[in-house]
C-alpha cells in the first residue's frame, strides 16, 4: 500500500466538531474562489427548483415541466455539483484552483457523473419510503460519491460501492455534520441573506476535510479487500 503525505493542516480527527473547524479555516483560504464557485452553483441550481415547483392543483401541462426540471437535475445540475464539490475537495489538498473547474465534470467523468447521481437518488429515495432511517442511513454511506466519481474517475458502481466501504464507522459522524449543517443554513439566514451562501460554503468545505481525511487514513477500499492511496 503507498502512504499518502498526511502533513496538511487539513486532516481532521474525522470528528464532526474538527471537521467543521478545520473546514471553517478552509473557507478563507482561498475565499474569494470557493464563494463565487458556491454563488455559481447555487445560480445552476435555481432552475432545477422552479421546473419542478409544485402547485396546490394537479394540472396535466405541469407533467412535461416536472420532467424537465427532473432532467435538468440529473443531467445539469447533478453532475456540476460534483465538480463543485471537487473544487473544494482540490483546496483541502492544497492545489490551486481555478473557477472552470466546477464545470470539469464534462471532461472527466460525465456519464458516470450521471449514473451514480441518479442510482444514488434513488437509492436514498427508496431508503426514506422504507420508513426513513434506511434512507438516512443510505445518505450518509453514499456521501462520498461525489469526490469518487470526478476525483478518482471511477465507474458508478464502483463509486457506490467505495463510499458504502470509506464511511463505515464514520455514519453518525457525517450524520452529525448533516444536523449541524441545517443549523448552519439557519443561521446564516438569520444573520444576513449573504450568510447562507457562507454558511453553504463552510458546509461544504467541512465534507470535502472529512473526505480528505479519511482517505488519508483508510485510502479507498477495494473490492478485493485491499486498499489505495495516493502518494502525494
Amino acid at each position: 500500500m503507498e502512504t499518502m503525505n498526511s502533513n496538511s493542516a487539513f486532516v481532521s480527527n474525522t470528528s464532526a466538531g474538527d471537521n467543521y473547524s478545520k473546514g471553517w479555516k478552509l473557507s478563507f483560504t482561498v475565499f474569494i474562489e470557493l464563494i463565487v464557485v458556491t454563488l455559481i452553483y447555487s445560480v445552476i441550481q435555481i432552475p432545477t427548483g422552479v421546473l419542478q415547483n409544485k402547485t396546490d392543483h394537479f394540472e396535466w401541462f405541469m407533467i412535461p415541466i416536472a420532467l424537465l426540471g427532473i432532467a435538468y437535475a440529473v443531467f445539469i445540475a447533478g453532475p456540476i455539483g460534483m465538480s463543485a464539490d471537487w473544487v473544494f475537495l482540490k483546496v483541502v489538498r492544497r492545489e490551486k484552483i481555478e473557477i472552470k473547474d466546477m464545470f470539469s465534470v464534462f471532461e472527466r467523468n460525465y456519464w458516470n457523473a450521471v449514473i451514480a447521481g441518479l442510482v444514488k437518488t434513488l437509492i436514498i429515495v427508496l431508503g426514506f419510503f422504507m420508513l426513513i432511517v434506511p434512507g438516512i442511513i443510505f445518505a450518509c454511506r453514499l456521501a462520498f460519491v461525489n469526490y469518487l466519481i470526478i476525483d478518482e474517475k471511477m465507474e458508478a458502481l464502483e463509486a457506490l460501492k467505495a463510499s458504502w466501504a470509506m464511511t463505515k464507522g464514520h455514519g453518525w459522524t457525517i450524520f452529525g455534520m448533516a444536523l449541524l449543517a441545517f443549523l448552519i443554513v439557519i443561521a446564516g439566514l438569520l444573520v444576513l441573506f449573504f450568510g447562507v451562501f457562507i454558511s453553504v460554503m463552510w458546509i461544504t468545505a467541512s465534507f470535502a476535510v472529512l473526505y480528505h481525511s479519511v482517505y488519508v487514513k483508510k485510502g479507498i477500499p477495494l473490492t478485493n479487500g485491499t486498499a489505495v492511496q495516493k502518494t502525494e
